[in-house]
């Protein structure tokens, strides 16, 4: 299973549990209290999707109402703030609350908000700065359970209902706000392979042989070929156990998605998106007898004998859990936060995931139980990013694959396709890699564009913020620019108008002709030529979430040592896990090997 160990993250792992975080020089500030004028007043502050609009009531003396108003930010991860940051600010008069774990930006958000209606009653922000009790410290509390599931994204949430439904009892630790993790900012995608919903969409020859060969071919052939078998084999079971008992919709009016990764179709979207599946897992995992503890991180496993017997974990307010059982499931996710692992190529790349992918569960791993890793120095990254803040992207994909049906195409600041629109992302990716500033743009009519904005709201791009980017007219990052003419929208944009122009008249014959006799994009997907009117140019660039890499695991997801050994007891699912994808996962892949690990390991453990 070890299929590819090229170095050691004790260095690393002890770095992270040993740094101190240095003092900051602080400033002098005037925190004297200053009469308000009594009133109601509006203000917004950005969020991490956009505008997070709040209303404030003020008397002389006090703040007394904070409520948020409209707000397009994530549907589960932003909700407890926007629940807690308004009564903890009128409960004690302070814009120093804690930070909702998952949900930062949308709490700095309501603060800043909070402090410019301050501002305007004629108030002094920085006298609202009172600290709010820590009413757990010093708490201690024993548990125990049949398992410990460590992380609540989609495995770990897979897990827990599949243990449950076997008669486990479990302890789901999640140190966020809230259940749902990477699953619910993801472009909403599933394999589907071998499911009952695949045939039901017209697909009823797929393989496990012919999927496994996309992903080896996909993944240059680096794949762990045990667990890509696994996987395999058992995602169509997974996907319908997802549909028939836990209640996961798919979008079958979408149908199945045609895509360059797959010799067969065999991804599905779901209803609602990531967020809609999200939202199902959370509310069965509530359904069960699960002892759910958010706001609660994993600290330590605890080894007993050279046997994971628990976890050692404390809460955001400081209670400390000593949790023990007979199996610990870790389920936390990713990396791509976390420089100290990420690979020295990705560390100036753009990041779209949660700000809680930092490995913690992989350092621990490490750290307690000298855990072996594969595959660290391989990411996933696709090609449609825009730079919404500096080192950090969204993606366009969901709105892509409706515009590459249209009037829509990519092109360099030459003004020139470099690639066929529908081909796969690791070739679009390798083609956006050749050119000046690794940009691609993607040019659309004004049709296309009205459309393809709508596709957005889920991946964080609401159509307020389009529509903002496109009004500033590629003047700062992210680059959105329109112009009545297309010289006009390609100069605002950096890119060579006369060419761009040369390039979409060609593109339209292609059209006409039902023939690209350039790079061959196929003819179903060359049904629009680009009307008269507004054009639309976006930035492309490479962006990333997902990590190859991760614990290295035995056919029954059991994690091994550095030597190889099983370690008793501990066991993981999910991203977390090493070796399957190899250096790239299709699309749709991610979130079905999450559901499909937690799910198989949790019957793995129910034998």
């Amino acid at each position: 299973m070890n299929l590819k160990k090229p170095f050691s993250y004790f260095l690393i792992a002890s770095l992270l549990s040993g740094c101190a975080k240095q003092p900051v020089n602080s400033v002098s500030k005037n925190t004297t209290a200053t009469k308000m004028t009594p009133g109601t007043y509006e203000a917004s502050a950005e969020g991490h999707n956009g505008a997070v609009h709040v209303s404030v009531t003020v008397s002389e003396d006090k703040i007394e109402n904070v409520e948020v108003k409209d707000n397009s930010e994530t549907r589960g991860l932003c909700d407890p703030a926007i629940q807690l940051i308004p009564s903890q600010i009128v409960a004690y008069q302070t814009l120093s609350t804690d930070v909702v774990s998952g949900a930062t930006y949308t709490t700095v958000a309501i603060r800043e908000a909070v402090k410019d209606c301050i501002e305007q009653a004629g108030g002094n922000p920085d006298a609202y700065n009172a600290k709010i009790p820590n009413d757990e410290k010093g708490q201690e509390e024993e548990l125990s359970s049949d398992v410990i599931v460590v992380g609540g994204g989609a495995a770990g949430m897979a897990a827990t209902i599949r243990l449950e439904e076997a008669g486990k009892s479990v302890i789901l630790v999640e140190k966020t706000s809230s259940l749902g993790g990477t699953i619910r900012v993801s472009g909403g995608n599933q394999v589907v392979q071998g499911s009952k919903v695949q045939k039901e969409a017209g697909v009823t020859n797929d393989s496990v042989k012919s999927m496994e060969e996309d992903f080896l071919k996909n993944g240059d052939q680096l794949n762990d070929t045990e667990l890509l078998g696994i996987y395999a084999k058992n995602v169509g079971a997974a996907t319908d156990w997802l549909s028939d008992d836990v209640g996961v919709r798919y979008n079958m009016e979408g149908g199945l998605h045609q895509l360059a990764e797959y010799a067969m179709d065999r991804e599905l979207a779901y209803d609602g998106g990531g967020i809609g599946a999200a939202e199902t897992l959370n509310d069965k995992v509530h359904a069960t007898d699960a002892n759910v503890l958010l706001n609660t991180a994993a600290k330590h496993l605890i080894v007993e004998n050279g046997k994971v017997t628990g976890v050692e974990a404390e809460s955001q307010k400081g209670k400390k859990y000593t949790l023990k059982a007979d199996a610990v499931i870790l389920a936390t996710g990713g990396y791509g936060n976390n420089n100290d692992l990420l690979p020295a190529s990705a560390r100036n790349g753009l990041f779209y995931g949660l700000d809680s992918s930092n490995g913690e569960g992989l350092v621990m791993a490490v750290e307690d139980a000298n855990a072996g890793t594969t595959h660290m120095e391989y990411i996933k990254e696709y090609p449609n990013g825009v730079e919404t803040s500096k080192k950090h992207a969204k993606s366009t994909i969901a709105g892509n694959i409706t515009a590459f049906s249209k009037a829509a195409i990519l092109v360099n600041q030459k003004g020139e396709r470099v690639v066929n629109e529908k081909a796969s992302n690791h070739d679009i990716l390798n083609a956006l890699k050749k050119q000046p500033g690794e940009t691609l743009y993607l040019v659309m009519d004004e049709a296309t564009f009205n459309e393809w904005k709508t596709k957005l709201a889920s991946a964080g791009l609401s159509e307020d913020m389009i529509d903002a980017y496109a009004a500033n007219n590629g003047k700062s990052e992210p680059v959105f620019t329109m112009g009545s003419a297309i010289k006009e929208a390609a100069e605002a944009a950096g890119i060579d108008g006369k060419a761009l122009t040369k390039t979409i008249e060609k593109f339209n014959t292609y059209v006409e002709d039902g023939e690209d006799k350039d790079f061959h994009r196929a003819k179903e997907y060359l049904t629009s030529t680009f009307a008269e009117g507004n054009i639309y140019i976006v930035e492309q660039k490479a962006r990333y979430a997902t990590t190859m890499g991760g614990l290295d695991v035995d056919g029954n997801l059991q994690v091994v040592d550095t030597n190889g050994k099983v370690i008793e007891g501990l066991y993981a699912a999910g991203e977390i896990i090493g070796g399957v994808m190899g250096d790239d996962s299709p699309s749709g892949a991610n979130n079905g090997w999450a559901l499909t690990s937690g799910k198989y390991v949790a019957d793995c453990l129910s034998k």
